[in-house]
């Protein structure tokens, strides 16, 4: 059962569907994930208080800049994957951001205020999200691990980044103050970016490192925030955890992350947060491939937990190697074709 939903995950999400996907769908702006042309692209653009450039981690357009900063530092190593930088891999980060953003999963769903709401602060992100505050280990401990890594170059002041108004000792706010805090993290980030600096790289290496820094953060992350998870409906909540179990079977594929892979794969993804009496796999306002991909993370994360983690551990065996993961990528797209 839990093989038999991998590969349903598998399928439905793979690279091999996404791709032919793209070239029908996606066009234009909706590429990008929303505002971002409003967001700061370089450093300098962000405010500069005391010589240090100051970043408001807990505002949407700011942590997306973030993005956008790092993803235009990085360009040019992925010159050769894709024209105007769309084969760079660091696209899959922003884009999660800009559909947690869109379905309002960044939101404070505690009701304590009115943060990331419309008809209140719309861009402000909760610290009370449990979307928001995960994703805070897959933005701003990446951007400082690129600082790091002298990905930015020299920069003529220190970063600080805002911390949010309550909750303060869940996050780090510079550089020092991560390396002393959670070193594997930052290490693990760092080596990803420093490999992208070399002249040559290895798209699959480079792939291997990003997944393992971002399941790292991940795996980090959801202990720490799983008292969040009391603010969310039961729906949400479980497909939450879900979605963090499945990123580590899809890291094990070194699944590409490029703009337009990666905005297929979020077509199959919940335009809205699931709510108390969303029954799957019959969500009437969901696409039946949604509500597949819905039941299959369910049925994955279940399998997972039964066999006390064995079956992640078989496929990350099976996907152990780049012979592996071509093998397991041909058994897709066989199983896509037929």
């Amino acid at each position: 059962f839990g093989i038999h939903a991998l590969l349903v995950v598998a399928v439905t999400l793979s690279p091999v569907t996404a791709t032919a996907q793209s070239e029908n769908d996606v066009t234009g702006e909706d590429v990008y994930p929303p505002l971002w042309h409003l967001a700061p692209e370089n450093l300098l653009d962000f405010p500069v208080k005391d010589n240090k450039i100051v970043i408001s981690a807990w505002n949407y357009q700011d942590r997306l800049g973030v993005y956008k900063s790092l993803l235009k530092a990085s360009a040019k190593y992925f010159d050769a994957f894709g024209p105007q930088n769309s084969g760079n891999i660091l696209w899959g980060l922003p884009l999660q951001h800009g559909w947690q953003f869109h379905t309002g999963r960044l939101a404070d769903h505690s009701g304590g205020t009115s943060c990331g709401y419309e008809n209140g602060e719309l861009l402000c992100q909760s610290v009370r999200s449990w979307w928001s505050s995960m994703n805070y280990y897959l933005a701003i401990i990446p951007f400082l691990g690129a600082v790091e890594a002298g990905l930015f170059g020299q920069l003529p002041y220190e970063i600080e980044i805002l911390p949010p108004e309550e909750q303060k000792d869940d996050f780090c706010y510079n550089v020092k103050d991560c390396w002393s805090r959670m070193p594997e993290l930052m290490d693990d980030w760092k080596a990803f970016f420093e490999v992208n600096n070399c002249s040559s790289f290895k798209l699959d290496d480079a792939l291997g490192l990003m997944w393992k820094a971002h399941t790292t953060s991940i795996a980090y992350a959801l202990p720490k925030f799983k008292n969040r998870l009391k603010y969310l409906s039961d729906p949400e909540a479980n497909f939450g955890e879900d979605w963090a179990n499945g990123v580590d079977f899809i890291a094990a594929t070194h699944f590409s992350t490029d703009l337009l892979t990666t905005n297929s794969f979020q077509a199959f993804l919940p335009q809205r947060m699931l709510v108390e009496g969303d029954v799957l796999p019959s969500i009437s306002d969901f696409s039946p491939e949604q509500n597949t991909v819905l039941v299959s993370l369910r049925a994955l994360h279940k399998a997972n937990k039964l066999t006390g983690g064995w079956l992640l551990k078989l496929w990350q065996k099976a996907m152990s190697t780049e012979a592996g993961r071509k093998v397991g990528r041909k058994l897709i797209e066989i199983l896509v074709s037929s």
